[in-house]
Formats: C-alpha cells, structure tokens, sequence
C-alpha cells in the first residue's frame, strides 16, 4: 500500500475556498463530511485569530444551507453544518478513493492523504494531471499490508472524532459531551466505547512490544 500526501489549490467558486481566502490565516478542517442527497453533511473546526468572524462567514456563504455552532472559544470553533457543494467529493469519488479526514484548508490549499495500492495510486496522480489542478506531491509511503486493526468500527469512528476535536490533548480542547454531540450520541455510549477501544489499542501495542 502507498499512503501519500498531497497539496491541491482549490478551484474558484468552492465555499471552503471562498471563505478561506477571506481570512487567509485561518486553519479550516474538514474533521468528517459525507454527501447526501444534493447536499453534503460536514463537522469543521476553525482556528484563527478571531473564530467567531470566520464562523459568521461559513453561516452566510450562500452555499452553506444550514449550520450549527457547537464550540467557540477565543483560538477555535467547531461546526456542523449542510452544504450544496459536493464537488470536493465527486473528484475523489471518481478516483474510487475516499478521503482521508482531516482535510485542512488555508488560504485557497487543501492538504490531504490518500492510501491507496500502487495501481490507485497511479490512476489517482493521472487524474489531477489531466484535471488540471494545481497540486504538489507532499510525501510518500510504502507500507506493507496489515492483517487489520484490533477496533470495531464504531470504536474506530469514536476514537477518531474523539481525537480530531482533542479529547486526548492535555489539558482537553473539548468534552465528552462534544464528542457525544458531534456523534450524535448519548455521552454514556461514546465513553464506554472510547473506555473499551482506548483498552483494546493499548492491549494490542503492549502484546506487540512484548514480541519484540
């Protein structure tokens, strides 16, 4: 398997383009999205200098039907909210790659992974060559194929978000309950499924130094 990073100048017209170059410090993430319908549904955090003028943007973007404000402080906010605009998924759809969240947005650029086996990998590159996108290759990895995680997964989705909006960082940049919102859960499913995934991972780490 290759696993790569990639930088991609988005194209005239995106919200996310659009509201990034309004506030070209800004640091947009994409944390989770997937299209439905005639629409996509999105969880992003924002940082910037002043989040609450960037929040104000993607609320009246006229792309942006609908939108939700879960966290503010003074560095960040985090959002969910609907959009019209799929093209970001309809290019990495007809590659038959899916991405890779984080996507993170500044000034214009979005930087992303994909992994993907060599023949993917290849078919994927050919697309932006004949896209005629501007894009920079970033890195690239090889790594050999794995036997699979040792998460369900559920344990997989909730340790992943959990991780993206900081619930692991010291001091915490956010709550269970938060994690539990942008879920869509009760709190008490989200921690006993991060309590049982957070053991099975260490269980794992630990059996495999033990090998070593």
């Amino acid at each position: 398997m290759i696993r790569a990073r990639f930088r991609l100048r988005l194209v005239e017209g995106l919200w996310i383009a659009e509201v990034s170059r309004t506030f070209p410090e800004a640091t947009l993430r994409l944390l989770t999205g997937v299209p439905v319908d005639n629409r996509t549904m999105e969880l992003g955090e924002t940082r910037a200098e002043d989040p609450r003028a960037v929040v104000s943007a993607i609320e009246a973007h006229p792309d942006v039907l609908a939108h939700q404000l879960l966290h503010c402080d003074a560095e960040r906010s985090i959002s969910k909210y609907e959009t019209r605009d799929q093209a970001l998924f309809e290019f990495l759809g007809a590659s038959s790659l899916l991405p890779e969240f984080p996507l993170v947005v500044e000034d214009g650029t979005m930087t992303f992974g994909v992994t993907a086996t060599r023949a993917d990998f290849e078919a994927f590159g050919d697309q932006l060559d004949a896209s005629g996108l501007r894009y920079e290759l970033l890195s690239v990895v090889h790594r050999e194929e794995s036997g699979g995680g040792p998460l369900t997964d559920r344990q997989l989705e909730c340790l992943t978000v959990a991780w993206r909006l900081g619930y692991f960082e010291v001091p915490r940049d956010c709550s269970l309950a938060e994690v539990a919102e942008a879920l869509d859960v009760d709190t008490s499913t989200v921690s006993e499924t991060i309590r049982r995934g957070t053991a099975r991972v260490l269980e794992q780490f630990l059996t495999e130094r033990r090998r070593a």
